[in-house]
């Protein structure tokens, strides 16, 4: 899988890496980073980033680390750790020896800010949280010292160690950055470096009860690590100052780490804010981290998506300065081109209508060969048994049809895919005036190879045999947001645009008898239908779950046609 590609697309992110090649600022060294924080499942933003790093690293013959930037226990868990470590590897991506954790470094966190400290750059803070924020100012207002800013270096050591040893509470004090607090850019009013947080560490477990802040830990991290090129979003780019800050003030780096600024990956009607999908997982609005419907990598692996087509779509979207919403459709267009080559065709009736053609045998079974992909030969055949009742979908008939309606209607002929050419002559109805029956006769000549099987209608239905089809739950998709431009930066109630028909469960669904020894994972083109996957955790031997991939419209394609 993509592991090193040398003719990728250039881009900003490139151009300044070879400059800095072409001015031995690393000497050859091209070292990169996908530093994750295990307070939740991976998302399709994330998927960008870590082909963006791993991929980067590797056009330049170069490294790339994986670093978990652990360093708030009370909201990490070994879950997060080992699904991350899944994901990663499903898309294709290796580490090789290099995982790491910022935890592996809080010893040598400490050390440097003591070192900030004894050079008056750092200060013990006895204000709350609150009023931290109040004195910080806003963008408008200019912030103001803390009463404590002005501590000794001897009276900031004492405290910063006791902190350590546990003899404060939580949210008593805090270890600052002294910076300036009239600074334009807010993140340069003395921002926290530690805080007391007496929680159990996943990694460290009972030994640390202060713990670094992010815009501390990270830049230190990735100069311990050699790290020349820290590729992040957007965001960060005002706190690119601080993190250049730190570097320069531990002053123990010889050549510190560049950080490059990219735009994230927003994409409509879908849930990018970890925070946000969360909540959604603990509120029980979907079924977990993996639920199809959500857009963590482990729910786009169990909707039925490949490596392959994300690593496309992260491709295609490309590196960008500037934030945009990229339109969902174009994901959709990447697997199914991927599946359209791959994915053995099937037929699958989702909402079964009875046919019983009445003048073919009523005891004969034939096996009709049908190809498992129209464009590769090489995928072979398989053969469908067909019998005297099939079943076909309920909207492929209309007892009265609109004009240019080519399916099953009354006295006119459709013909059965890989099969025969049939007419329908009567309907039988319940007592609610239901259709439950259709009664048709067939062309026993008009199958492949037949008299007249080059007899053109105009109609083409897929179907399975009623007596050796196989029950299949089959779950339908949509998007999880009704809003088209919904994304991470909106703050209204999300929830409350939450699609309440993004799931639509068929339980009578019947598909052909091969699927039955097909397993959990395995794709599928449902002729006519779309792309379908076989549930990797419902799904059982006994009981067959089929997940909608994306249905066949491309309508990503036909924007792009009409350009």
């Amino acid at each position: 899988m993509t592991t090193s590609n040398n003719d990728l697309p250039s881009n900003f992110i490139h151009k300044m890496i070879e400059e800095d090649l072409e001015n031995n600022r690393y000497g050859d060294r091209v070292h990169t980073r996908f530093p994750p924080e295990p307070n939740g499942y991976l998302h399709i933003g994330h998927a960008k980033a870590i082909c963006l790093n791993f991929t980067t690293s590797a056009k330049y013959g170069g490294k790339c680390n994986l670093r978990f930037d652990d360093t708030n226990p009370s909201a990490e868990e070994m879950e997060f750790v080992d699904n991350i470590l899944k994901d990663i590897h499903w898309l294709g991506f290796d580490w090789e020896d290099r995982l790491y954790y910022a935890s592996d470094y809080f010893d040598k966190l400490y050390e440097f800010a003591v070192i900030l400290i004894n050079k008056g750059k750092a200060y013990v803070d006895d204000l709350s949280p609150e009023e931290i924020r109040e004195y910080r100012g806003s963008l408008t207002k200019p912030g103001k010292d803390s009463p404590y800013r002005d501590r000794s270096v001897e009276e900031n050591l004492d405290l910063f160690e006791r902190m350590r040893k546990g003899e404060f509470e939580e949210g008593s004090r805090v270890l600052r950055a002294k910076i300036d607090m009239q600074s334009g850019n807010i993140n340069l009013r003395d921002p926290v470096i530690y805080r007391i947080l007496k929680a159990k560490h996943h990694q460290t477990g009972d030994k640390w009860c202060i713990y670094p802040m992010y815009d501390y830990a990270h830049p230190i991290s990735d100069a311990l690590e050699g790290i020349t090129h820290s590729l992040c979003s957007l965001e960060y780019e005002d706190h690119r100052p601080l993190y250049n800050w730190f570097l320069e003030e531990v002053g123990v780096f010889e050549q510190p780490t560049r950080q490059i600024e990219f735009a994230r990956l927003n994409l409509s009607r879908t849930v990018m804010s970890k925070r946000k999908l969360r909540a959604l997982v603990e509120a029980g609005l979907v079924d977990g981290w993996d639920d199809p419907r959500m857009p963590t990598i482990a729910g786009l692996r169990r909707r039925g998506y490949t490596p392959e087509s994300i690593q496309d779509f992260a491709e295609r979207i490309g590196v960008a300065k500037a934030n945009s919403v990229v339109d969902v459709a174009l994901l959709e267009h990447c697997i199914r081109e991927d599946l359209n080559a791959k994915a053995p065709r099937a037929m699958a009736v989702l909402r079964p209508l009875k046919v019983i053609i009445d003048n073919y045998p009523e005891d004969q079974v034939e096996e009709l060969e049908s190809s498992n992909h129209p464009n590769n030969p090489e995928m072979g055949s398989r053969t469908m048994p067909f019998t005297r009742e099939i079943y076909i979908e309920q909207e492929d008939f209309m007892e009265n049809p609109p004009s240019k309606f080519y399916r099953m209607t009354p006295g006119k002929e459709v013909r059965l895919l890989n099969a025969y050419i049939i007419k329908c002559e009567s309907v039988v109805k319940d007592e609610n005036g239901e259709i439950v029956e259709v009664h048709c006769t067939y062309d026993p000549g008009s199958k492949s190879g037949g008299p007249t099987a080059g007899r053109k209608v105009k109609g083409t239905l897929h179907w399975v045999s009623a007596s050796h089809s196989v029950p299949a739950e089959i779950r339908i998709y949509d998007y999880l947001l009704n809003e088209e431009d919904m994304n991470d930066e909106d703050e209204d109630d999300f929830k409350a645009q939450i699609n309440s028909n993004s799931l639509e469960i068929l339980k009578d669904a019947q598909v052909e008898p091969s699927l039955k020894s097909s397993n959990p994972g395995d794709r599928f083109q449902f002729m006519r239908q779309g792309y379908f996957v076989q549930d990797i955790r419902d799904s059982r031997p006994d009981h067959l779950v089929f997940n909608l991939i994306v249905n066949l419209r491309d309508t990503w394609a036909k924007m792009q046609k009409n350009k």
